[in-house]
C-alpha cells in the first residue's frame, strides 16, 4: 500500500506544479527561453517538459530578474530594458566602466533612471566594483546584469533606482 501511494505521489506531483505555473500565466513550463523561442507553440507534454529543462538550464532566473523571455510580468529590479542593453554593449561598456566615463555607461546610468546628481556616483562605483561586476573575460551579460544589481543595492545612492517601476 505504501508503495502505491508513493507511486501515486511522484505521478501527480508534476501535474501539481504545471497546474500553478499555468495559474500564473506562462503555461505548464513557466517563463523562460524554452517556453519563448525553442517551444513557443508546445502543445505536447513532451514538448512542455523540455521547455521547462530548457527554462532551468538557461539561466530562467536571469528571463525573471531582467523582466525578458515572458517573464515580464516578474518585474525584475532593473527591468527597463538593462539586460538588452548589456547583451549589445558588454564590450564597450566594460572598457567605459574601467575608466568610470563614456558614452556606454552614461546610456547605462540613462536607462537605469540615474538623477544627473548621482551620475558622478554611479560612474564611481561601477569602476571601484569593476572586477565584481566584469569577473572575467567570459562573463555573460546575464552574469554582468546581476552583479550589477548586486553592486547598486549594496550603494546607499544607488539602491534607489533598483526595482523601480
Amino acid at each position: 500500500m505504501k508503495k502505491l501511494l508513493l507511486s501515486a505521489f511522484i505521478v501527480s506531483a508534476p501535474f501539481t506544479t504545471m497546474t500553478a505555473t499555468a495559474a500564473g500565466g506562462h503555461g505548464p513550463a513557466g517563463c523562460g527561453l524554452g517556453t519563448e523561442v525553442i517551444f513557443r507553440n508546445a502543445d505536447e507534454w513532451h514538448e512542455h517538459v523540455l521547455a521547462a529543462t530548457t527554462n532551468a538550464s538557461a539561466s530562467q532566473t536571469f528571463a525573471m530578474t531582467s523582466g525578458t523571455l515572458g517573464c515580464e510580468d516578474a518585474n525584475g529590479p532593473l527591468k527597463n530594458g538593462i539586460a538588452l542593453f548589456l547583451d549589445n554593449n558588454m564590450e564597450q561598456l566594460a572598457a567605459d566602466t574601467a575608466t568610470g566615463q563614456g558614452e556606454t555607461l552614461a546610456a547605462l546610468s540613462e536607462l537605469v533612471g540615474v538623477n544627473a546628481a548621482d551620475s558622478a556616483a554611479f560612474n564611481a562605483t561601477l569602476k571601484a566594483n569593476f572586477d565584481q561586476i566584469f569577473a572575467s573575460a567570459e562573463v555573460t551579460s546575464g552574469q554582468a546584469y546581476d552583479a550589477l544589481v548586486s553592486v547598486m543595492m549594496k550603494d546607499i545612492v544607488l539602491s534607489k533606482y533598483v526595482n523601480r517601476a
